[in-house]
């Protein structure tokens, strides 16, 4: 349907689309136009989940083969809570590193005859002429700041800063490790992505940042007090993080993205330019590729671009609902860890896996543990809890709602 499409991000999303539109019709005029320099982005690692992986190789098997030989896997998580420890078999899951996942896709791209521009900023001012405008350029994506009350653009804060790190200590699953200050708690999530290299997140509560000294610390400080901090993991290995110019660290509070409508005549957004969803749940990655899929399979089906934009954003806000719920519990969780953090280890961990549930906040942590405990045996009791725990969660949330129209 179209010919000429410009993706303005040289992200997953961005990249992803044009490797399938090509598969699609190699005679589409496809360019992705990436601020950076190639080769100079950063995140350390991203993860994905079997069922991604599938999806990616039923779209394009070149690619999702690539992906796979790049990745490492892991299936169990470990909760380090104080001096105790908990391990689960868990899902399969995959950790690739982001500037891997990018030189793999952008090669993919090239080889199937797509321009890719390096350093070559886009603005609303400069917009190359085409049928379609993807706007894959992240959370702060300038084109849909540029038209933010077209695309109802809103944005809310989470409470507890984090820090996004890397770490030489090669974990063996998805770990978890919570260390009680004077201050309060503190915790990481860890998980590999190469031979030689693991992503370490670091949260905690506003007052525990600032009763550690961490919000006034520059980066190298910063990094030795972690280091001592989660040294139980670590194993002795350094934590990498990126400074800014002036040498502090990069504390932030994650940013969840939300827009009305996601098109505006031949524009369309996708990706993080789209919707965020609170790291914790691990979800970016994933949703910006499946963001690509179901844009490309909306644009090969139907007649006209109107129509495709339109089947594209009712599909994905449908498919984001229960994915968004679920990082929106996760935040929560964690934002109220005292609540948990004092369950025998067995519970804490369990109920750390069941942090998505909208159930969880409205019912005494133990009493929710022997429920979830007795559902797993009782399949009367698991049709129960899947049906209360969105209608008590609908109900707070109206109430929210109209508390804060009230205020």
């Amino acid at each position: 349907m179209c010919v000429k499409v410009a993706c303005i991000g040289g992200g997953p999303a961005g990249l992803y689309l044009s490797i399938l539109l090509k598969r699609q019709d190699p005679s589409h005029d496809i360019t992705v136009h990436e601020r950076d320099p190639e080769g100079s982005t950063y995140g350390w690692g991203v993860t994905y989940w079997r069922g991604l992986l599938d999806k990616l190789h039923e779209h394009d098997p070149e690619s999702a083969c690539a992906l796979e030989r790049a990745s490492v896997r892991w299936n169990a998580g470990v909760a380090h809570v104080g001096d105790l420890t908990t391990r689960h078999g868990g899902d399969e899951g995959f950790g690739i590193g982001r500037h891997r996942l990018l030189e793999i896709l952008a090669a993919r791209a090239r080889s199937l005859g797509v321009r890719l521009e390096f350093e070559h900023e886009i603005t609303d001012g400069n917009l190359p002429a085409a049928d379609l405008v993807v706007a894959g350029d992240g959370v702060n994506s300038a084109l849909r700041t540029r038209h933010a009350d077209h695309f109802g653009s809103e944005v809310s804060a989470g409470r507890n800063p984090y820090i996004w790190l890397g770490t030489t200590k090669v974990f063996d699953a998805f770990t978890f490790a919570f260390v009680e200050t004077g201050h309060g708690w503190i915790w990481c999530y860890g998980y590999p992505f190469g031979p030689e290299r693991s992503t370490c997140v670091v949260e905690c509560a506003p007052r525990t940042l600032t009763g550690l000294g961490l919000d006034g610390a520059n980066e190298a400080d910063g990094l030795a007090l972690l280091e001592k901090l989660f040294a139980g993991v670590l194993d002795g290995h350094p934590l990498i993080g990126r400074s800014s110019a002036d040498g502090s660290a990069q504390w932030l509070n994650f940013r969840t993205l939300t827009n009305r409508t996601w098109s505006r005549d031949n524009l369309v957004l996708i990706g993080d330019a789209a919707h965020t969803t609170h790291y914790s749940i691990g979800a970016g990655t994933t949703l910006a590729l499946e963001d690509a899929i179901a844009l490309a399979g909306a644009l090969c089906e139907q007649p006209a671009l109107p129509q495709a934009l339109a089947t594209y954003e009712l599909q994905r806000k449908a498919e984001l609902l229960s994915i968004q719920s679920a990082a929106r519990y996760s935040a929560r969780w964690y934002e109220n860890l005292p609540r948990y953090i004092h369950l025998p280890p067995q519970q804490m961990f369990a109920l750390l896996g069941q942090r998505h549930s909208p159930l969880l906040p409205y019912v005494p942590p133990q009493l929710y543990y022997r429920i979830d405990r007795a559902a797993g045996q009782l399949e009367a009791l698991r049709r129960f809890k899947r049906w209360l725990g969105p209608k008590v969660a609908r109900t707070v949330h109206a109430r929210e709602l109209a508390s804060r129209k009230q205020g």
